[in-house]
């Protein structure tokens, strides 16, 4: 319901009503409030406040004047006053009612913008939940789909699939209103489901009666790129209204999850016949090195990272950010323990870091959201995260970082110095209401390398016997910054290359962007 209808049936904010009443008392006023007559095309105003008889000593028509509200909408009149001029009690009344509806407009946009977050953030962990808690993918796509409609408010929500070998689409999952069903070839040219799969990107066409959001399902492929595997598609709001941009990126972060599960579920089919409790656990090991970017194919930075997991999974993981004007976002995070537990946390973090790096530019304010995302699940788990996000701008040659208790993070210099970027604030899960800061440092395109790594890594070379595990870490990336970013990760992880997996006791992870 819009301001203005809202205004028209009645529903006056409580303090407008408390300061009418408090007029009425204070002077013996009549008071009017009328919706001018051209509106809703009536002869007569709409009255939507109107004093009780008596109040005055007589009653006269007064004078109406625009409260500067909605376009001068609302009229107010002042048919008596007992004890002030009718003028003046209008003069005083009038901007104070402007006031507090701009005030009540205000506390409800605040109100559904920390609705939406919550809601998003919500929506996010349950899918994470659902994924990984079930490996049939009819289940988990209704449950998501009616989840999403639910939170998005649509008439009906369906998730449209290609399966491998076939080339059209079929219905996997449909929820709400009645639909098409069946199969749906990718050249109809009619389909807006068709269309999106055709292109490979997002749309929200509003030409219709009803609204309508559909993005691309991808699978990201380790070799870089990713694959489409399907499409979601929303169809019309119960509200009747129109979907948003904001709502088109949230359902393309839900559709990255989907699509992963997607892939899941195919190669779980192909390895019915092997022994199952072996196999789930190297498809979930593949599943989330295949959540990490592929950052040596990205063509915005010289770039290399590598995890590596004591267990099958674990919760060390890097990110890395195309952001505009020519930005690259970096952050590498270190959850604490190992196991599911960790990856589960890890890969809630990836998916509301890909989300507020876009939405917002601070570090800080990044890693501001992210806490406030994560604080009752790391609560819950007993649990903490160490994170450094920084973004690089080229342009102005600089790096700007927020450090939430991450020791391992470096700028190493041209000449072969290392500049240590010391924790701006305690880890995710200890930081309070107030943290978080950033720092700047000097960034050149000409030989600078950001060097982040886990304390798996450096640990690793300590219990091998190499004293001050860091100090060697970094004398490494010094004889190799001049050789590639590539080259260098493979120099760090050379040292430990005839340990075991079995044989680690932190999981490992390092991030290299050169300038």
């Amino acid at each position: 319901m819009s301001e203005f209808d809202s205004l028209v049936s009645g529903r006056l904010p409580g303090q407008v009503l408390q300061t009418l009443e408090h007029f009425e008392r204070a002077f013996g006023a009549l008071l009017v409030l009328t919706v001018p007559s051209d509106e809703h095309g009536e002869s007569e105003p709409s009255v939507i406040y109107e004093s009780t008889p008596g109040l005055g000593e007589s009653e006269s028509m007064g004078s109406e004047t625009p409260i500067p509200f909605l376009g001068d909408k609302i009229q107010l009149q002042v048919r008596a006053a007992r004890a002030a001029p009718v003028e003046a009690v209008s003069a005083a009344l009038v901007p104070t009612l402007a006031s507090l509806f701009e005030l009540e407009r205000e506390i409800e946009s605040f109100t559904n913008e920390v609705s939406q977050r919550y809601e998003e953030i919500t929506l996010l962990y349950s899918i994470s939940e659902t994924l990984g808690a079930t490996l049939e993918l009819e289940k988990a796509a209704e449950y998501i789909l009616d989840a999403v409609r639910d939170v998005m408010r649509a008439k009906r929500a369906a998730l449209w699939v290609q399966s491998a070998g076939v080339v059209d689409l079929n219905l996997a999952a449909q929820v709400g209103d009645p639909g098409r069903s069946g199969l749906l070839s990718p050249d109809d040219p009619d389909s807006l489901t068709s269309r999106v799969f055709r292109k490979n990107e997002s749309e929200i066409d509003n030409e219709g009666l009803d609204s309508r959001l559909s993005v691309p399902v991808q699978f990201s492929v380790r070799a870089g790129g990713s694959r489409k595997v399907g499409v979601i598609t929303l169809v019309g709001r119960v509200d009747d209204g129109q979907f948003t941009p904001s709502e088109r990126r949230q359902l393309e972060a839900i559709a990255s999850q989907v699509g992963a599960a997607i892939e899941n579920h195919r190669l779980v089919q192909e390895s019915l016949s092997k022994e199952r409790m072996s196999r789930e656990m190297e498809l979930a090991h593949e599943m989330q090195m295949k959540l990490l970017p592929a950052v040596e194919t990205f063509d915005f930075t010289n770039a290399a990272g590598r995890v590596q997991p004591a267990e099958q999974v674990g919760g060390d993981f890097y990110q890395l950010f195309e952001l505009p004007e020519g930005r690259i976002g970096v952050m590498l995070g270190d959850v604490s323990l190992h196991g599911f537990p960790s990856a589960l946390i890890m890969m809630l973090t990836m998916s509301a870091a890909g989300i507020f790096a876009q939405e917002v530019e601070s570090p800080a304010s990044v890693l501001r959201k992210l806490d406030d995302a994560l604080s009752d699940e790391l609560a819950t788990t007993e649990m903490f995260l160490s994170l450094f996000y920084g973004v690089i701008d080229p342009a102005r040659g600089i790096l700007t970082y927020s450090n939430a208790g991450h020791p391992h993070a470096f700028v190493i210099r041209s000449d072969g110095e290392a500049e240590r970027l010391v924790a701006t604030d305690p880890p995710v899960g200890f930081a309070g209401s107030d943290s978080y800061g950033e720092d700047t440092v000097i960034w050149s395109n000409n030989g600078d390398l950001l060097l982040l790594f886990t304390d798996g890594l450096s640990d690793t070379l300590e219990t091998k016997g190499l004293k001050n595990g860091e100090a060697q870490i970094l004398e490494t990336a010094i004889e190799t910054r001049f050789r590639g970013a590539s080259h260098v990760i493979d120099a760090l992880f050379q040292f430990s290359s005839d340990t075991s997996m079995s044989a680690l006791s932190d999981d490992r992870a390092a991030l290299v962007v050169q300038g």
